[in-house]
């Protein structure tokens, strides 16, 4: 019999479904593979819950390459502050692929008890700059705020190894009692503990742990990063097709130059542009 769900769990090629109250474990068709497409967590299929194979995927409305994710409406940016260090190149590579895939990003701040006096201060200007052109920023002491933020939504956690994406499920949902693992001294990073994709429901939310990693690639126009900076638009400059590098009579360099603009963000923009 045929019918329909959502995929919340993949592990090696066995895809769990849910579909109403059930859940199936299933195979995928030969023909994904042929044509060379993936089944992906969150993805919508149509399944034969008789000999448990996944049949059909239906179109996507987003996805994300890393961590491999379809049909998010919002993304957990788990960044942390210290050990592993605050990285502003890794965040705002997060932040670039998520916008990219019209998916609203929730930056959330990790291991702010670590930080000194000096640290905290720094760390709240840079952030003030963040929420001042538009995005979202809380701590993982924010609980109640965070569940209002992701109420009915599928959400991804996504970060570096070791940010905690696993210990914030944890708090917001005692029962999931997640493996979690403290950083590497002899590394200086996080060790992986999840090892898989896979949808929780946590309250009124699809909550989606994911394994993280220390390194993140660009796959997008080049040309579509500048419309993803926020504190880009409406600023003139004297071309229309500027690039806000090389240009004369540049407004985003204006900016940048007598510090409206955050300094890491616009040498993160020529940095992502040049590696594209």
């Amino acid at each position: 019999m045929n019918r329909e769900g959502k995929i919340i769990k993949i592990i090696s090629n066995l895809y769990t479904v849910e579909s109403g109250d059930k859940i199936y474990e299933c195979r995928a068709r030969g023909k994904f593979r042929n044509d060379k497409v993936t089944p992906l967590v969150g993805e919508f299929v149509v399944f034969d819950s008789y000999n448990a194979y996944i049949l059909e995927l239906k179109d996507r409305k987003n996805e994300l390459k890393r961590p491999p994710i379809a049909n998010v409406d919002a993304a957990i940016i788990i960044t942390s502050v210290k050990k592993p260090d605050l990285s502003l190149n890794l965040l705002d590579k997060e932040l670039l692929c998520v916008l990219n895939e019209n998916i609203e990003p929730i930056i959330c701040l990790t291991k702010c008890d670590l930080l000194n006096k000096k640290e905290r201060k720094d760390i709240k200007n840079i952030f003030n700059y963040y929420k001042k052109i538009g995005f979202k920023v809380i701590t993982n002491k924010n609980l109640f705020t965070l569940k209002r933020l992701i109420m009915g939504k599928t959400v991804v956690l996504t970060g570096q190894t070791g940010a905690g994406k696993s210990t914030l499920l944890n708090k917001l949902d005692k029962k999931l009692n997640l493996n979690t693992s403290p950083i590497s001294e002899a590394l200086g990073r996080g060790v992986h503990t999840t090892r898989h994709v896979e949808l929780f429901k946590v309250g009124k939310a699809l909550i989606a742990d994911t394994p993280g990693f220390s390194a993140l690639d660009l796959t997008m126009d080049k040309d579509k990063i500048k419309e993803l900076y926020p504190e880009f638009k409406g600023v003139k400059c004297k071309y229309d097709d500027c690039n806000h590098i090389n240009e004369k009579a540049c407004g985003v360099k204006e900016k940048y130059e007598n510090g409206t603009i955050l300094k890491s963000r616009y040498e993160n923009y020529v940095k992502f542009r040049s590696e594209l």
